[in-house]
């Protein structure tokens, strides 16, 4: 990989993260994202970070894993060589997701387990799941104390949006509910449940979190789009460590330049295009070796061809060809057509992924009448699959 040296960024007191019995030195994790953080992506991510940082499977839904559904025993496959294994739980009844936390911890199927209180997506909160559950205050807190009780000695983390609207916020009561319950950490999505992924991100929230519960560590969560955003974050709200989402799509060795800022050196990656043609096709191989078919490997890797190609001359009928391809050979072969000598991209190392906001959200019926009225949460509220 070609790197790019530049001045040592400036020093960032960030600490190594303490999550339990393991420490996360620097202080930076892959945030779960459905369909993406599989075991080949986090590999990618992990060799280019040389080992450093926690890297936490996709969302898995805890109903699907005591059902033992063939789809989520595999999503929580990790490789050998992952260490501290981490899964997240999507979970709405207390039952339920302390049945799924008992069986991680008793069949020794994770090193750590993280809490999923922020996702956005309708078919997810209009169960009251994800992002919704924060405004119900006892049924998280119920939630959260199954699955610690159930832990046992795994360390229980979670992931949370500031609230589900500027007229909803719920992090700070959510920040108190997980220290009151053993929780280890806290990440922070600085955004609202009806931002989805639009607008900017608010690191002040990160900044008032950090402030209103000093006993755990808080991570940072949006708009890290560089090493130095990284860098930024910590410095402006005083948060413990950063977790990195969209930000990686396309571009794992991000994690590379991640640990380089947090370690004071300035030596970034900035591949050339035949450099990323290569982790492409290694990205595709690892797709189908975990499936165990090469063109359904090559399949599930369609959708990361435009991030990887983010800023490069590639023409759009390229483009397309490549989005198509079902095969190894027809995508090196593709690849092999471009100008592989282009130098990185000015810019491809900004936003990337979903950018649509200000979206409707959709809650059970009646949801936001009492934040601490459990009704509304009914028994088909698990969703029965993982990875979304």
């Amino acid at each position: 990989m070609s790197t790019l040296t530049t001045p040592a960024p400036g020093t960032t007191a960030a600490a190594p993260l303490q999550i339990g019995p393991h420490t996360v030195a620097p202080p930076v994790v892959l945030a779960p994202m459905a369909g993406i953080t599989n075991a080949p992506f986090r590999t990618l991510c992990r060799e280019f970070s040389g080992g450093k940082g926690l890297f936490v499977s996709e969302m898995i839904t805890t109903r699907a894993l005591v059902e033992r559904n063939e789809k989520t025993m595999q999503l929580i496959h990790f490789d050998a060589t992952e260490t501290p294994r981490s899964i997240q739980l999507y979970g709405v009844d207390p039952v339920t997701v302390g049945k799924a936390v008992r069986m991680i911890a008793e069949e020794g199927l994770a090193d750590h387990i993280d809490l999923n209180f922020g996702c956005p997506v309708p078919k997810v909160t209009r169960k009251g799941g994800g992002s919704a559950i924060p405004y119900k205050r006892n049924l998280l807190r119920a939630i959260v104390r199954e699955a610690v009780t159930g832990a046992g000695d795994l360390p229980v983390t979670m992931k949370m949006r500031k609230g589900i609207d500027d007229d909803h916020l719920t992090h700070l009561d959510a920040g108190r509910i997980a220290v009151e319950e053993g929780v280890t950490a806290i990440a922070l999505h600085g955004r609202t449940t009806a931002q989805h992924y639009g607008g900017t991100a608010d690191w002040d929230a990160i900044a008032r979190l950090k402030e209103h519960v000093p006993e755990i560590p808080v991570l940072g969560n949006g708009d890290i789009w560089s090493a130095e955003d990284a860098l930024r974050m910590v410095r402006e709200t005083g948060c413990d460590g950063v977790v990195v989402g969209r930000g990686c799509l396309g571009r794992p060795w991000l994690f590379a330049d991640l640990v380089a800022a947090f370690e004071g050196r300035g030596d970034y990656v900035r591949p050339t295009l035949r450099e990323v043609a290569d982790v492409m096709v290694r990205h595709a191989t690892l797709l189908g070796e975990w499936i165990g078919d090469e063109a359904r490997g090559v399949i599930d890797f369609r959708k990361h061809v435009a991030w990887y190609l983010k800023g490069f001359a590639v023409g759009s009928e390229m483009r397309k060809r490549l989005a198509i391809t079902s095969s190894l050979e027809a995508l090196r072969t593709g690849l092999d057509e471009l100008d592989l000598d282009q130098p990185w991209p000015t810019g491809a190392d900004g936003p990337r992924g979903r950018t649509s906001g200000n979206n409707r959200v959709v809650l059970p019926d009646g949801w936001l009448k009492d934040p601490y009225d459990c009704a509304g949460v009914g028994a088909d509220a698990e969703l029965d699959t993982s990875g979304g």
